[in-house]
């Protein structure tokens, strides 16, 4: 059986799709004790709040019964890596270094099995690639590539770099499974029940949906699914949204479509004028039980205790930095293919490096 050890794992987002996919996760690790409630409360497993980079071997190789097979898996915080961050310099950045604290305890631990997951422009930088040179030396089969996770079925128009990597034999993810017919955010949200701007589902204390001013009201109202705020009467239109700039960013203040994917889910997701997050019909932006299902949760996963009260900035960061649960599903899906290949063959092969079919 696999068994997994979660590294920055969150509100739980990777460790859930694992264990959809059959791998039993015993623990997750990150600096953010906020993420400590949803984490144990929905995946019956334990929650360490510490920095990866003070974890050493002997606490990892803990986790994992003696017939296991080990699975380390981690998505390193995403900030340094971030095309919202091209042209400041990230080299100082205090969460640079947490790729390498990975790489080290993959070093020291040898799990037969490792996986990664981040941004894609993560391989524009040295540490990633000093990252997968690592596994190399190591003896690890290494599958990297892009990954439109569309493809695979979340109904979310997110891209994300996937690395697989096995001591057991060559690797690589399953191939796509809504190639041709991407799950939409109509089939993902278009069931749940109607509620208006700064108004809450009494059944359902994370269908809630952020207040719009009078000015944004007017915007939502003006605004058709899918177009920009071209489409508004002059009087709305900031100066912001004429400059040169602002042309990189139409979908900002914009409605999603109901017969497409969603654009990808951020930590500021709950916000209208935050990006493409106002709803497709209803005049308010999307609330956070709709974020977090176009994230692949499940609806009934929890955030926060009922008795503690739903913030929106604390529940939108979960959401938004969390990897997307079907994406680990079918991480996990991939682990359990390439360990019944393995055991079918019985053998291992030399190490290299395949590329994802993008």
């Amino acid at each position: 059986m696999i068994e997994a050890v979660d590294l920055f794992c969150g509100a739980g987002g990777l460790t859930a799709g694992l264990r959809e996919a059959g791998i039993r996760v015993r623990a997750g690790y990150d600096i953010e004790g906020a993420c400590k409630y949803a984490y144990e409360f929905n995946n019956g497993a334990t929650f360490v709040e510490k920095d990866v980079g003070q974890v050493g071997k002997n606490e990892i190789d803990g986790w994992y019964a003696e017939e296991s097979i080990r699975l380390l898996a981690g998505c390193a915080p995403c900030q340094p890596f971030s095309t919202y961050n091209q042209g400041r310099d990230t080299t100082k950045d205090e969460k640079w270094p947490l790729l390498s604290a990975f790489a080290r305890l993959i070093k020291e631990s040898q799990p037969e099995l490792v996986t990664m997951e981040n941004v894609p422009d993560v391989t524009k930088h040295a540490v990633y690639h000093e990252f997968v040179a690592t596994l190399k030396e190591e003896g690890y089969h290494v599958s990297a590539g892009r990954i439109a996770c569309a493809d695979y079925g979340l109904p979310q128009q997110r891209r994300r770099h996937v690395l697989l990597a096995s001591k057991l034999g060559p690797i690589s993810m399953i191939e796509p499974t809504h190639l041709m017919q991407p799950k939409t955010v109509k089939q993902a949200i278009g069931h749940l029940k109607p509620i208006a701007s700064g108004e809450c589902d009494p059944e359902d204390p994370l269908h809630k949906a952020s207040k719009l001013n009078e000015r944004n009201m007017r915007r939502i109202r003006a605004s058709k699914p899918g177009g920009t705020w071209k489409d508004w009467p002059e009087d709305l239109i900031t100066e912001c949204h004429t400059r040169s700039s602002g042309q990189s960013y139409i979908g900002v203040y914009g409605r999603m479509e109901w017969r497409k994917p969603s654009p990808t889910m951020t930590t500021l997701c709950y916000g209208y004028g935050n990006g493409r997050f106002g709803h497709p019909e209803q005049d308010r932006a999307i609330s956070l039980r709709e974020a977090a299902i176009l994230q692949g949760f499940p609806e009934n996963y929890e955030f926060a205790p009922q008795s503690a009260g739903i913030n929106f900035r604390n529940v939108g960061r979960m959401i938004g930095n969390a990897v997307p649960v079907r994406l680990g599903e079918v991480i996990g899906l991939s682990f359990q293919a390439h360990l019944s290949q393995y055991r079918e063959q019985g053998a291992t092969q030399t190490p290299h490096e395949a590329e994802i079919p993008a």
